[in-house]
């Protein structure tokens, strides 16, 4: 047995054509639908980027107990599951993240693993000279800018792109192990994640004067007036190494013997709700609902959709189970293996969210955001034993925010963990923002109208409580949201 996860970083489902895009050049996204089931209610769990890794670890929600993070000592790892039962974990990946302090122990779960340098601001070339830049008064006018600049100028061709290059040491993995069995293989790239650096051969794949754009990286922010050319142009490349992956799975004949995973950790607001971006505002359906394909070689399954509820937590369960593993008691997700061959469900609910800001549930069709009970956002703490930010640990002062150890989670395996202070980590500063929301998205897909409807509210509080309770929230983060838990 064999599996593939190629993993893209913040992919908008509605700009695909599996998801009724007709506009966006993504002809491999359509190869891939044929040759898989692809998922209509897949969901996130933790946002954004490292929380959600955690989550494709452990099988088990993130966002409750702490922020960004590396993984903890009492986390169950499934790419260290895997080597430890015998079967090759392997990670090739742009995501720079991987390298930062926030995100230091997450390749090394995997037996062998392997990188690409330069995406965004990774602090890649050491190039003292200025870089050139385009329109220097709209760009992202900070260091972080300044070294992406300087990457870009090391970057010659395409074939030196950071997707290229890791996608073809995927493909290289590919070859080199066709003939050999009990091997996982997870190809992970930072696109379409911005800034939209994008060949030009990409950008003619449509009638559109890109010269119009004064920068390729757009802040997060309101936006009425938006343009998704950017993004469309750079899923068309991301679509193209998806090809080049289904090619090397027809040429090795790896579709009897090989499962293959195609999902993103979340999507992003390209103007929908008059916003752009993650994080810093409510997690609307274009950012909490992503595309999933799998393709099971067991029940065959290809150019079907699956509309049962299904979550991040759910890919570390399916891959164990497709490996024979037995799953650790703390993990959460369910192997998707039934539901890929007949649509069985596999959870009523779903919960998702960001440390400090919304918890959100989902049953499918209605979603629930509970907000803040107050204008402080309080309390709110993080639980952990790697106290550490996005690019660095915890600082002094934040560390003098640690009031205490905590009794030990039901999860951490009789450790105890640092209880330290913290703030939401996208921002809670405008509270309008952050009010209690409720949408019926049968009847309001768009989630363009706030429902005021009791019972439905009462059924997904419900819901919401059950499962922060099952995932041992700390008590505080129902004290945050004015709720009563239920034992």
């Amino acid at each position: 047995m064999k599996a593939i996860m190629l993993m893209f970083d913040s992919l908008n489902r509605h700009m695909l054509p599996p998801y009724g895009c007709d506009w966006v050049h993504a002809p491999n996204f359509k190869r891939l639908a044929e040759k898989s089931a692809s998922f209509d209610c897949s969901f996130v769990g933790s946002m954004p980027c490292m929380p959600a890794r955690r989550e494709l670890h452990t099988g088990r929600y993130n966002f409750l107990h702490r922020s960004w993070g590396p993984i903890e000592p009492f986390d169950d790892s499934m790419p260290e599951i895997l080597k430890e039962n015998g079967v090759w974990s392997h990670l090739v990946s742009d995501h720079y993240h991987y390298w930062e302090e926030g995100g230091c122990n997450y390749h090394t779960r995997y037996k062998t693993w392997e990188v690409s340098r330069g995406q965004e601001g990774d602090p890649w070339i050491g190039d003292l000279t200025p870089p050139s830049i385009p329109n220097p008064n709209l760009w992202r006018g900070d260091g972080f800018g300044i070294q992406d600049w300087i990457n870009r100028g090391h970057i010659r061709s395409d074939e030196e792109m950071p997707q290229a290059k890791t996608v073809a040491m995927g493909l290289e993995f590919m070859r080199r192990n066709a003939s050999c069995d009990n091997w996982f293989l997870q190809i992970e790239t930072f696109d379409p994640h911005e800034p939209y650096f994008t060949p030009e051969r990409f950008k003619k794949l449509y009638d559109y004067d890109f010269s119009k754009f004064n920068t390729d990286w757009p802040p997060y922010t309101r936006e009425k007036d938006t343009d998704r050319m950017l993004n469309a142009a750079l899923i068309s490349m991301c679509d193209e190494h998806l090809g080049k992956v289904l090619d090397e799975m027809d040429r090795l004949e790896l579709w009897k013997d090989t499962m293959l995973i195609v999902n993103t950790d979340h999507g992003f607001l390209l103007g929908e709700h008059e916003w752009w971006g993650k994080v810093l505002m409510p997690f609307y359906n274009e950012i909490a609902q992503t595309p999933l394909f799998i393709w099971d070689p067991r029940s065959g399954v290809k150019g079907e959709h699956r509309k049962s509820l299904v979550q991040t937590i759910d890919l570390p369960a399916t891959i164990l189970e497709y490996f024979g593993i037995p799953l650790p008691k703390d993990m959460q997700g369910v192997p998707l293996k039934e539901t890929i061959s007949s649509d069985a469900p596999v959870r009523e609910a779903a919960l998702f969210g960001i440390h400090g800001g919304h918890v959100n549930c989902s049953d499918g069709r209605y979603v629930y955001m509970r907000g803040p009970a107050n204008k402080d956002n309080a309390p709110l703490c993080n639980y952990t034993l790697m106290p550490t930010n996005m690019h660095r640990t915890f600082s002094p002062n934040q560390l003098q925010g640690l009031e205490t150890l905590q009794a030990p989670f039901k999860f951490t395996k009789g450790c105890k963990t640092m209880r330290i202070k913290s703030g939401a980590w996208g921002g809670t500063e405008n509270e309008e923002l952050f009010k209690t929301m409720l949408f019926d998205t049968l009847k309001d897909p768009g989630q363009l109208c706030p429902l005021a409807d009791k019972e439905a509210e009462e059924m997904m509080k419900s819901h919401l409580l059950r499962l922060m309770e099952e995932n041992d929230a700390p008590q505080e983060q129902f004290i945050r949201l004015g709720l009563e838990p239920n034992s």
